[in-house]
């Protein structure tokens, strides 16, 4: 028996195929039904705008065979979506690996004071640290340091590094950070009340952070002053969803977060 394929056209009534193009900005075709010619200026999901030559605009489906592209039939299709770019910095300022994996942890840490702290760290410094293999740890007060560093026996391939909150000459804190700092361990501070303060005014839409008088709770006084809901916690994470890159922190967090990273990751 004979098989028949259901197209019983002879092959001399078919169409030849035509050649596909995208509907690129700029191309210049014809619409073959009525002759317009122009540049295309837009195509969206089935119409391409058309402009001519006087600035006139036309709409035309996108149908099969409907152009000509230098007298010659073709069928228009809208341009592909271009792949996103990938970003060629990391939030730290880093040149971008995207296709780096994470390191297996190294034995030095560092330990952050402060949950906000840890957060600010963790959202600039995230993608470097992960690839150095460099674990973060929340440190909730400088009163646990000792104890840390006598558990942690920091050694040449083991450094650890601590970021305190706003380290003052002459205080409790700053005598406890001498007392464990040595060859292996590195204790260094940022000079601000609070880990807000180190993120740039202009970031948070503010003119300036401001001045709370002694003895009255640092952020409350801040909500206050301008006028923001006295829930700290939320007031902190819209602040940290302003922080997008290193450019919106001022230099002196940046400069010791990098002394530490650079400790814990260089060799002695």
């Amino acid at each position: 028996m004979r098989s028949y394929s259901p197209d019983l056209t002879p092959p001399w009534k078919k169409p030849k195929p035509v050649p596909t193009v995208e509907a690129t900005a700029d191309l210049v075709v014809e619409e073959v039904s009525t002759g317009f010619c122009g540049a295309v200026i837009r195509c969206e999901a089935g119409t391409v705008t058309l402009e001519d030559r006087f600035g006139k605009h036309r709409v035309f489906p996108l149908e099969p065979r409907g152009f000509l592209l230098e007298g010659r039939v073709v069928t228009l299709t809208r341009p592909a979506a271009p792949a996103p770019a990938r970003p060629t910095r990391t939030a730290s300022g880093s040149v971008a690996v995207p296709t780096a994996r994470a390191r297996v942890a190294r034995a030095g840490r560092i330990y952050v004071e402060g949950r906000h702290d840890a957060e600010l760290v963790e959202k600039v410094w995230g993608d470097d640290l992960r690839i150095e293999g460099v674990v973060v740890e929340y440190l909730s007060g400088v009163d646990d340091l000792p104890a840390i560093v006598a558990e942690f026996s920091p050694a040449p391939d083991a450094r650890l590094g601590v970021l305190v909150d706003h380290l003052v000459p002459g205080s409790k804190e700053s005598r406890i950070a001498a007392s464990v700092t040595g060859a292996d361990v590195l204790v260094v501070g940022h000079p601000y009340i609070d880990i807000w303060e180190a993120v740039k005014p202009s970031a948070v839409g503010i003119g300036a952070w401001p001045r709370v008088p002694h003895g009255q709770d640092w952020k409350t006084g801040v909500c206050r002053a301008l006028g923001w809901p006295e829930n700290t916690g939320a007031v902190w994470q819209h602040i940290l969803s302003k922080v997008h890159s290193y450019k919106d922190l001022e230099p002196e967090l940046l400069g010791r977060v990098e002394e530490l990273i650079d400790f814990v990751t260089l060799p002695g």
